[in-house]
């Protein structure tokens, strides 16, 4: 089942003489990972800006196309509408943390949404077992690490109950240990919840094995829709402006000069499955 369509999709911001997006077409089915890749720049903040509102409402400039999620047009749908289909986390968890505890950070968007305090105890104590951060309830957010952060404003997304998790580059702020720990806890999420996940990514080496699909957006176009392996395999990603994941281009030469070697490989685990595999036909 589509959740996402987006036909012919271009936009001018205000004051710039070249388009951030150019005629984009993607579709996304429900359910999916898909990592949104490219060089800076590229237009993939423009696209999740497009998919929940912001652009044309927030955002002036010249907008054309179609795009529909979940049933609804984001440039004709009110934005506070859209945050209950898609739900958005951005680079800096603190431009959404404001209150005086991690629990009223996560009450808040509830309570403007007006629903009944009964549910708003329920969903936050819900997210926050989701995000594993009960024990943070009465924590101020600016005393918390960035990871701890960023699962705070995260979490206070997921207690809106949106069908799409769109992310733009939540590890921007994190450690590698840290980031890996948050995009493993946001496929496990995914998965629980039955969740489609947009992620604006540039650490690929921690999110391209989750992923079911990866879209390049360089120059306002979408350069490749489809498999992580493909695209790496087949694929020279440094034209593209995406680093390749190190075990990744270890393994495609290990492919090019060993004969019993059978796959690129995108992350560390299957590195040593192929390698287990190898050694036991020695």
């Amino acid at each position: 089942m589509t959740i996402i369509q987006v036909r012919d999709l271009s936009f001018t911001y205000a004051g710039s003489s070249k388009p951030a997006l150019k005629n984009v077409n993607i579709s996304v089915e429900k359910g999916e990972f898909v990592l949104v890749v490219g060089p800076s720049g590229g237009g993939k903040s423009t696209l999740l800006r497009c998919l929940n509102g912001l652009i044309p409402q927030f955002y002036e400039g010249e907008y054309s196309g179609k795009v529909v999620v979940d049933g609804l047009e984001p440039d004709k749908t009110p934005t506070y509408m859209m945050s209950q289909v898609i739900g958005m986390v951005f680079q800096n968890p603190q431009n959404q943390l404001f209150a005086l505890s991690v629990e009223a950070d996560i009450a808040f968007p509830l309570e403007n949404l007006g629903l009944p305090r009964d549910e708003i105890i329920q969903r936050v104590e819900e997210a926050m077992e989701l995000l594993n951060i009960t024990h943070l309830r009465d924590r101020s957010p600016f005393e918390l690490s960035g990871g701890q952060q960023q699962r705070v404003a995260i979490a206070s997304v997921l207690a809106i109950k949106p069908k799409i998790l769109a992310m733009d580059e939540p590890t921007s702020f994190l450690d590698p240990l840290t980031a890996a720990q948050l995009l493993s806890i946001i496929d496990d999420v995914r998965k629980r919840l039955q969740l489609t996940v947009l992620l604006v990514e540039h650490r690929v080496e921690l999110a391209a094995a989750k992923a079911d699909r990866i879209v390049v957006v360089s120059d306002g176009c979408v350069v490749f829709d489809g498999s992580p392996r493909d695209f790496f395999e087949f694929y020279d990603s440094h034209l593209y402006g995406v680093s390749s994941p190190k075990v990744t281009s270890l393994s495609k030469r290990l492919k090019t000069h060993l004969e019993k070697w059978n796959r690129v490989c995108l992350s560390a685990e299957e590195f040593e499955a192929e390698v287990r595999s190898l050694v036991s036909h020695l």
